[in-house]
């Protein structure tokens, strides 16, 4: 039989650990991504879509923490679609969760090249891009609690920094610069601008991913959630309307490095505070991409342990208690997609990832309600139905508007799920029942 302990992973993360984690995974939507929805809809435009997606974000968020702290599990989505619609359920969340994670670091990546071409232009964007990869992997490799631990480090000096520019750009705001054709594409480019805005956010669900891994996870994982979106929305809008009143914001709508060009503008780029600026703004592209590959291995690894991949991916080193194989895929598939593709194409995929999974959760959400409602929930949607059909709307309207808009990439998108579903059943996986039923269900005892 085989050694339950090669398979489990150890509970030490606290609510501080949980919030480093959500926000840092997402504070690199802050720092480059967003600024590409300002070329599609205008500043108006894309603050429309904005707060339509901060309206999501909230919805899901006080939805999916009932999912999270009922099944804490490492699967995350995967595993409460499993639970609720059987194994094409599960195959469909899992997909699309694997697509949203692998594929956003490989986005901050390219950023993270960006931001040292500015700083040292004889530095190449791929280069740079492709050591990054090799270094993070290393650190998440070393320990969940020394990589939480950097976490909370890199994420408190990001937040910082982000105030920081908001305090250095906030004088030379001007109403006229911001109003200035305000919607040049009309409601279309609301629409169009959606998978953008949704950049602000993507990812503060991979928080899921490693509640086989906190302490009491009960209490921690509702207070690590919600006190991360207090500070994203914050954080999204005050930068977002900020940056965009001090100069012509088309030329800021298409760059990798938004921040440190407003910085460059408001001080001149010969400003030392400029040079300091984006060296401080590497940490909250560090933060992100540290945070991706953290839940993209764990998306991998429970994945490989329920039997969707291959099983070698759920090793977990004996003594580091971390997912080795399952971080070391997640690192290849980066470098191929830093090959293969572009910041935008890769960020558009990854958010059609995201809000695949939303969907396939809220969906999942309602069908527990009524096919388990004995089920233990420690906390309870709020609004219940309201916020999680909220959720479930405005999600579906994102995945339309990203397939109108971007239909080839669609394309590849659903082409990739048909051949999982093909593979998949070939393998004759969908007449079994997964290996890790049995830690679903002990999952419920939740052990502090």
């Amino acid at each position: 039989m085989e050694n339950i302990d090669a398979k489990q992973l150890k509970r030490v993360l606290k609510p501080i650990h949980l919030w480093a984690i959500a926000v840092g995974l997402v504070i690199s939507g802050e720092y480059f991504g967003w600024n590409l929805g300002w070329g599609v809809s205008g500043t108006i435009g894309f603050l429309i879509a904005t707060l339509v997606i901060t309206v999501m974000y909230i919805t899901f968020i006080f939805s999916y923490t009932e999912l999270t702290t009922s099944i804490p599990h490492a699967g995350g989505a995967f595993a409460y679609a499993y639970r609720a619609m059987g194994p094409f359920g599960g195959l469909i969340a899992g997909y699309a969760t694997l697509i949203d994670f692998l594929l956003a670091t490989p986005a901050i990546a390219f950023s993270l090249g960006a931001y040292l071409h500015f700083l040292h232009p004889q530095i190449g964007v791929l280069p740079s891009a492709l050591f990054f990869n090799v270094v993070f992997i290393l650190i998440n490799i070393s320990g969940i609690k020394e990589s939480a631990t950097f976490s909370v480090f890199i994420t408190i000096l990001a937040v910082a920094e982000l105030l920081l520019f908001m305090g250095v750009v906030a004088p030379s705001f001007k109403m006229d610069n911001y109003l200035a054709n305000p919607m040049p594409f009309g409601w279309g480019g609301v629409f169009a601008a959606l998978p953008f805005a949704v950049w602000f956010y993507l990812a503060i669900e991979g928080v899921a991913m490693v509640a086989e891994e906190v302490k009491d996870p009960k209490k921690n994982i509702p207070r690590g959630y919600i006190s991360a979106l207090a500070t994203l929305v914050f954080l999204a809008l005050g930068v977002m309307i900020l940056t965009g009143g001090i100069t012509d914001w088309r030329k800021l709508s298409n760059l990798d490095y938004p921040l440190p060009e407003a910085i460059g503008i408001v001080l001149g780029k010969a400003n030392g505070l400029t040079k300091i600026f984006a060296s401080i703004g590497l940490f909250g592209l560090i933060a992100s991409f540290h945070g991706t590959i953290l839940a993209s291995s764990r998306q991998v690894f429970a994945m490989a342990r329920s039997g969707y991949l291959p099983r070698g991916l759920a090793s977990v080193n004996t003594k580091f208690k971390t997912p080795h194989w399952a971080i070391i895929a997640g690192g290849l598939i980066s470098f191929i997609a830093l090959f293969t593709g572009t910041t935008g194409q890769i960020i558009i995929l990854s958010v059609m990832g995201a809000v695949v999974m939303y969907m396939m959760s809220m969906i999942s959400l309602f069908i527990l309600r009524k096919k388990e409602p004995r089920m233990e929930r420690p906390f309870a949607a709020v609004f219940y139905p309201v916020f999680p059909a909220v959720a479930l709307i405005i999600s579906t309207v994102c995945m339309f508007a990203i397939m109108y808009y971007n239909f080839k990439l669609s394309l590849i998108f659903f082409a990739g799920l048909a051949l999982a579903i093909i593979v998949f059943m070939l393998m004759g996986k969908h007449k079994l029942k997964i290996l890790d039923d049995v830690l679903l269900e002990k999952a419920q005892e939740i052990e502090i």
